[in-house]
């Protein structure tokens, strides 16, 4: 898929007398090209108004492509729109999606009442979705006396209901606590056994890195680049880092050395030489011996500071 666009809200130019906001054209995606195997969690990582949710709604059939194409197991999400949505389901973070007044067993026979399922199958798929979300027990409660956690387990209890093929997980963990997060991420790590294809888009660093087999960045509508988080340092560099402990006098020897860019202060009294030659470390390595320096580490960039490097600090959250 190439872009989606949609009319927006733009300020008025400077020296424009001040009439109010104008519409003007947004790109909010911009040369999208993205496969995501079956089978895998895959993460779509990025600031607030990156571009992600417009993505997943694209995906999932609720927007059309202003170009291009967007198939989910072959099927075009355009011409043909009934079988994606009968492959798929859906689990935004927030409060939208439930109805408070109800319990969690009625609300998850409501969504199958919508899926068509006969009283039997229904029954059967809601208890086994509250059981597998470990909800037995709150069946019964209304949504509106449960705590966020459990609301969040019951939206992804709806969005299995269906027994998809492929979960979207839009900003799951919104405004979760730390324990209810973490529970979150064991259930959704322990749909793996279950083969199925999960679309996770989130702006924590933490999420990406404990869930998904790969990762995608993505910025003001364009993919950066795709990669296993544990490999994804290689965005930034395709060379080691060397990290030290030393004084003045030796840094100022080591950043005269051919092969060595920038020396980076650590929060941590440690310095980081960044290497620009493939063969810069071990030159590095020979000088901080002659000098007797013992506190010495070689390292890969890591998720989060390639998102730094690459994005900024837009929405980040560790």
């Amino acid at each position: 898929m190439r872009t989606f666009r949609y009319r927006g809200r733009a300020d008025r130019p400077r020296g424009e007398a001040a009439r109010g906001p104008r519409d003007r054209e947004v790109t909010a995606l911009n040369g999208v090209s993205l496969h995501v195997d079956r089978g895998e969690i895959h993460g779509l990582l990025g600031p607030n108004g990156a571009g992600k949710t417009t993505l997943v709604k694209v995906l999932s059939t609720v927007l059309l492509p202003t170009s291009g194409r967007a198939r989910v197991f072959g099927h075009d999400v355009v011409a043909a729109t009934a079988a994606v949505r009968a492959r798929i389901g859906i689990v935004f973070g927030g409060e939208r999606g439930l109805y408070g007044r109800l319990t969690a067993r009625q609300n998850l026979a409501y969504w199958a009442a919508l899926y068509r399922l006969g009283r039997a199958e229904t029954r059967h798929r809601v208890d086994d979705s509250l059981r597998l979300l470990g909800l037995s027990g709150q069946e019964d409660t209304p949504v509106d006396r449960m705590s966020r956690g459990m609301k969040q387990r019951l939206h992804l209890a709806r969005g299995l209901l269906s027994r998809p093929d492929l979960l979207f997980l839009d900003e799951p963990t919104v405004g979760m606590d730390p324990v209810s997060t973490r529970e979150f991420r064991e259930i959704v790590a322990g749909l793996r056994a279950r083969r199925l294809t999960v679309l996770l888009t989130t702006h924590d660093m933490a999420e990406a890195e404990a869930l998904c087999d790969r990762v995608t960045l993505i910025d003001r509508g364009r993919v950066l680049g795709t990669e296993r988080p544990r490999a994804i340092g290689r965005w930034l560099s395709a060379y080691e880092r060397v990290e030290l402990k030393a004084g003045a006098e030796v840094l100022g020897r080591l950043g005269g050395l051919a092969g060595v860019g920038e020396l980076e202060p650590l929060p941590d009294g440690w310095t980081r030489a960044h290497t620009t030659s493939a063969d810069a470390v071990l030159p590095v390595l020979r000088l901080l011996v002659a000098e007797g320096v013992t506190a010495v580490r070689v390292t890969q960039p890591g998720l989060e500071e390639v998102y730094l490097r690459l994005i900024g600090d837009r929405g980040l959250q560790v």
